[in-house]
């Protein structure tokens, strides 16, 4: 007797795939499920990749969405970086959150295969120097590491010298009409930004009468949801070495969590931050 069809059964599912793409082929599944490769063969080291790796992943991500940011407020286009800037405080909610499945990692559990990363370590990351220069912590010293490689030393070289996310929304301001020091509009963008007091009177403007300047309330809002994520992953990050491995030396020569405090302190929009005190 013919089975009866079960009415939640469906019936247009696609099943022949002999010259179609399949969901694996148009993510690549193939490739990104076999770069996992365990040198020391313990159980855990595979977490220890995986996690790295995911990381990377949506760092990609954030420079996708920092550098069209960018490019929106450059272009006056501040509505549509909102969206860009909301995802990328998004991202690096999600990357908060990794640092707790990898706190599954006991000290006793990375000592067995941590000798076998040598000299390499998530300081090296050129992905995370790259975020750094899109927000204006411009460390040029740094690009040393790289020199390995001839064309991503170039890719960093170029975003050393590429004005950042803080850059353009200062830019902002001053298409506004605010008054900043031209000495702060022509800096250059290569190097660290530091707080100036027309930026922060300018902002403390825009805090004071919000709809008069909302859209760069908005802005200013967006710019501090973004650092402020990122200083709570840099945080989860410290503790969860300090979890790990305590005041031991990384891998890469760092001082470790020594190193992971001390970038703690860096703001990369200082003048937000200092008019909460004033408002």
């Amino acid at each position: 007797m013919m089975r009866e069809k079960n009415r939640n059964e469906e019936t247009d599912i696609h099943l022949d795939f002999q010259e179609q793409m399949t969901y694996g082929d148009y993510l690549d599944l193939e490739r990104l499920l076999s770069s996992q490769h365990r040198l020391s063969g313990h159980h855990d080291e595979m977490l220890f990749i995986l996690i790295h790796q995911v990381q990377e992943l949506w760092m990609k991500l954030i420079l996708h969405e920092l550098n069209a940011a960018v490019e929106a407020i450059e272009k006056g286009e501040l509505s549509a970086s909102f969206k860009m800037l909301a995802r990328v405080s998004s991202i690096e909610s999600q990357m908060i959150q990794a640092w707790d499945v990898l706190s599954t990692l006991t000290p006793s559990e990375y000592m067995e295969f941590r000798d076998y990363l040598g000299k390499a370590s998530g300081f090296q990351s050129y992905q995370y120097r790259m975020i750094e220069f899109a927000l204006g912590y411009k460390t040029p010293h740094v690009l040393e590491i790289y020199e390995k490689d001839p064309a991503l030393h170039k890719r960093l070289s170029e975003a050393l010298h590429q004005p950042g996310l803080y850059d353009v929304s200062i830019q902002a301001l001053a298409k506004a009409g605010f008054s900043i020091h031209p000495a702060v509009l022509n800096r250059d963008v290569s190097e660290t930004y530091e707080a100036d007091p027309s930026v922060e009177n300018a902002w403390l403007e825009v805090y004071r009468d919000v709809e008069k300047h909302w859209r760069l309330y908005e802005l200013a809002e967006k710019l501090v949801d973004v650092e402020d994520q990122l200083q709570q992953w840099r945080f989860r990050h410290m503790k969860t070495v300090e979890r790990i491995i305590g005041n031991k030396t990384g891998t890469g020569g760092s001082s470790g969590v020594g190193y992971l405090k001390h970038v703690l302190n860096h703001q990369f929009f200082p003048e937000l931050w200092n008019v909460r005190t004033k408002i």
